[in-house]
């Protein structure tokens, strides 16, 4: 099933479990149904099983949403204080549409507990209270942990599972890997049909083609990680950097958002050291898991810059991860999206894609973790075999059974859906929107926003700029409405100014809102003629540090002109 054949099915507001292979796109897809949903003006609470996996899209975890924390049981009692919070009473009555993200990591028995609060609160017998519930995941990424050492019971075992009656969505289109061998040998452990010849493959795994970059190496246990991370970043007598990680908002939420962030709330790194993006960021060019080495920090505000496999220079400046509800943020990070990356768990390693690793499997413990190693990285060539045990490559039996009945669910849904006339399953999507109280898009706006988002993808992140300061948008302005740094958005300004993209008039109007802003370009003027325009720290010092570095870099595109 392609992503658009899925996403056409979504749209009827059927409860979905929306699967694939590893680079098959689901969380793109998965994005674009929230982006249509939002579109329509229907609320959908974005969630995922654990925390790390919350942070990537920008949810909270299922049990926070929910109510259960880290209940392994609810009892009546239980129900009937979580069903009385006024937090989740609004949370479960506001929504519509309930997304959970890592579905394979999230034990049967918790899905059946949120089942019965949402039933609880909704109060209605439909399963979930009758919200669409949509799960994503594969079941051959990492099992759930089961509580008190029980066996995990995977969530299709659950009552709720039967009882909402899941329309599998199996999308078989390929985005990450760019290499058959791996393809294929990746299908094969799927399958659990593993020969020898896979292992002769990957025992031919000793050195990786890239020669300008240090892979990452992926350990299944933390201590392994944090002694090789440190040890690697002591042996470094380079220039260093610290960063302090900013948050705001509720306490509980914020606490969770650093736990699970990716990137440590106080970052050292050095120049030589490695580094993995923790965060996609497709303007700049780096995704979560685009390993570089660091080169320097940037003399403007000390933001390290990296040099990727590719040889690509890219500056790293701070980004946000937050926990949003209804379109309202309750509780963000800011912190610069890097980390060590000599090291790094398999566990932490689940949905990132790596140009380069170094896999030790030898003590590999569980159903999935070899699988999960293997599949993080593109190509043959960007992986180093270190060594395996008889447990690295098998799957769980149970779930290449429950596999091959997904594929064969997802063939027949295709095929229904594509014996329906378009008109019809437009019906359908009418129905569903109207069913939740949304509004369909005008199809004039409808095109409208998806070209404006086909541009921003296209165009030069410059011209976006440009086209919201011709509008009349102040930097802060334009910083919130795309989501990024102040020093990038000024570094944007500058080069538009020196190609002579934007007016003095249209830059003027930036120093609006800046008292006295005459007397304070004069005085920075006269310090610019004597110490020059080539970085901006001289020209603060020599200003007696009495004016921002914002301040400064427009009194220098202004008197550049």
């Amino acid at each position: 099933m392609t992503q658009a054949e899925g996403l056409d099915i979504l749209k009827t507001g059927g409860n979905m479990f929306l699967t694939g292979e590893p680079g098959a796109g689901k969380t793109y897809a998965l994005n674009q149904y929230i982006e249509w949903l939002e579109d329509c003006g229907i609320s959908v609470a974005v969630t995922a099983s654990t925390g790390i996996a919350a942070t990537h899209i920008g949810g909270m975890t299922i049990h926070a949403w929910s109510g259960i924390g880290a209940r392994d049981e609810l009892s009546a009692y239980d129900l009937e204080a979580i069903a009385g919070k006024e937090k989740v009473i609004k949370r479960v009555k506001n929504a519509k549409v309930l997304v959970i993200d890592e579905i394979s990591m999230l034990d049967g028995r918790v899905l059946d507990m949120i089942d019965r609060v949402c039933q609880a609160v909704r109060q209605r017998e439909e399963a979930f209270g009758g919200l669409q519930v949509v799960l994503v995941g594969d079941f051959f990424q990492l099992p759930p942990i089961a509580a008190r050492g029980d066996m995990p019971r995977f969530a299709f075992e659950s009552n709720s599972w039967q009882r909402a009656k899941f329309l599998t969505c199996y999308l078989t289109e390929q985005f990450r890997h760019e290499d058959d061998l791996l393809l294929s040998l990746l299908s094969s452990i799927r399958k659990n049909e593993v020969e020898e010849e896979h292992y002769t493959l990957l025992g031919e795994q000793k050195e990786i083609e890239y020669k300008n970059i240090e892979p990452t190496r992926l350990f299944t246990h933390n201590s392994d990680v944090d002694a090789m991370n440190n040890a690697r970043l002591l042996e470094l007598k380079t220039e260093k950097a610290l960063y302090k990680m900013e948050g705001r908002g509720a306490k509980p939420l914020l606490e969770g958002l650093k736990k699970n962030c990716l990137s440590p709330e106080l970052l050292e790194v050095r120049v030589d050291a490695m580094v993995m993006c923790t965060k996609n960021n497709f303007e700049v060019g780096y995704v979560n898991g685009t390993l570089g080495r660091v080169v320097r920090f940037d003399g403007d505000d000390g933001f390290p810059v990296i040099e990727t496999t590719d040889g690509r220079e890219i500056k790293i400046e701070p980004h946000r991860w937050s926990v949003e509800e209804d379109g309202k943020v309750l509780a963000e990070i800011t912190q610069v999206p890097l980390r060590l990356a000599w090291a790094i768990t398999v566990h932490k390693s689940q949905g990132m894609s790596l140009d380069a690793a170094e896999i030790d499997l030898r003590n590999a413990f569980t159903y999935g973790q070899g699988y999960v190693a293997l599949s993080r990285v593109r190509t043959l060539a960007g992986m180093k075999v270190l060594g395996l045990n008889n447990n690295a490559l098998t799957v769980n039996p149970k779930i290449v059974a429950m596999d091959e009945k997904f594929r064969a669910e997802s063939d027949d849904a295709e095929a229904v859906f594509k014996e329906m006339e378009e008109k019809d399953i437009s019906r359908m999507h009418e129905n569903f929107v109207k069913a939740c109280g949304g509004k369909m898009p005008v199809e004039g706006a409808e095109k409208k926003e998806r070209n404006k988002y086909e541009r921003i993808k296209k165009e030069s992140t410059l011209e976006v700029t440009k086209e919201l300061v011709k509008r009349g948008l102040s930097v802060k302005d334009i910083t919130r409405e795309r989501q990024m740094a102040l020093s990038t958005i000024w570094g944007h300004v500058e080069k538009l100014a020196g190609e002579k993209s934007l007016t003095r008039d249209e830059l003027l109007r930036l120093s609006e809102g800046i008292d006295d802003w005459d007397a304070i370009y004069a005085d920075l003027r006269e310090h610019m003629i004597e110490v020059g325009t080539g970085k901006l720290k001289p020209i603060f010092e020599a200003a007696g540090e009495k004016y921002d570095y914002d301040v400064i870099r427009l009194a220098r595109i202004m008197y550049t002109l």
